[in-house]
């Protein structure tokens, strides 16, 4: 049976929620939520780890490219990718939380490391797939694929493959939302545990695994 959070937990989740910007409207011209920021740091520290264990490992191994991987990484700072997607997309914050652990979840089942070829491309068919589980109101995958750069056929693609490959399991508990809030502030305030072994760097963001699905 199910039990309810403790008064001091609900208090201290509001908290963080607020702090990330996850709660209250919030206008188009306003400034992106702070989550977005924090999550972008949060991919770029795991780009960083696993294209520098992919350059210094020994073993020779062929790399696994799959549909989200480009042939060269595109100009766009995966910041400045995530405010394009949220000054066009218009999707609520809470949906770049809720993308972020579905790309967790990716990179766990298939067993991909996280680069600069597949994180945008991930990143665009992860927030259409949260807005589209997770908002009353979305766009349709021709705007997504305006907004990420790709053709129709490939935004209809990407989004087909990876609902195949997270089994279709869209649904995030309140359990996981909140520990994921969590984590992204223990990274912001300099606590959390970026230690992550390089064996683990395939299937982890900055130290955080989605293990609640």
């Amino acid at each position: 049976m199910e039990t309810q959070q403790p008064p001091e937990d609900n208090h201290e989740a509001a908290r963080i929620y607020a702090a990330l910007g996850l709660v209250g409207s919030r206008k188009r011209a306003e400034k992106p939520p702070r989550a977005l920021s924090l999550i972008a740091a949060s991919l770029r520290r795991s780009i960083r780890k696993n294209e520098k264990f992919i350059q210094t490992s020994t073993r020779k191994t062929t790399p696994t490219i799959t549909d989200f991987h480009s042939s060269r990484a595109p100009s766009l700072t995966v910041q400045q990718y995530m405010e394009r997607i949220d000054k066009y997309a218009n999707c609520s914050p809470s949906c770049y939380v809720v993308a972020f652990l579905y790309i967790d979840r990716y990179l766990k089942r298939v067993g991909v490391r996280l680069t600069s070829l597949n994180v945008h491309r991930l990143l665009i068919t992860a927030v259409m797939l949260a807005a589209k589980f997770m908002d009353d109101m979305f766009y349709d995958n021709a705007y997504y694929a305006v907004i990420g750069g790709l053709s129709i056929e490939e935004m209809n693609n990407l989004e087909v493959k990876l609902l195949f490959d997270m089994d279709f399991r869209l649904h995030v508990t309140v359990e996981t939302f909140r520990r994921c809030c969590l984590k992204l502030e223990e990274e912001a305030a300099g606590g959390g545990n970026h230690g992550v072994k390089e064996s683990q760097a395939a299937t982890t963001i900055s130290g955080y695994t989605c293990r609640s699905i």
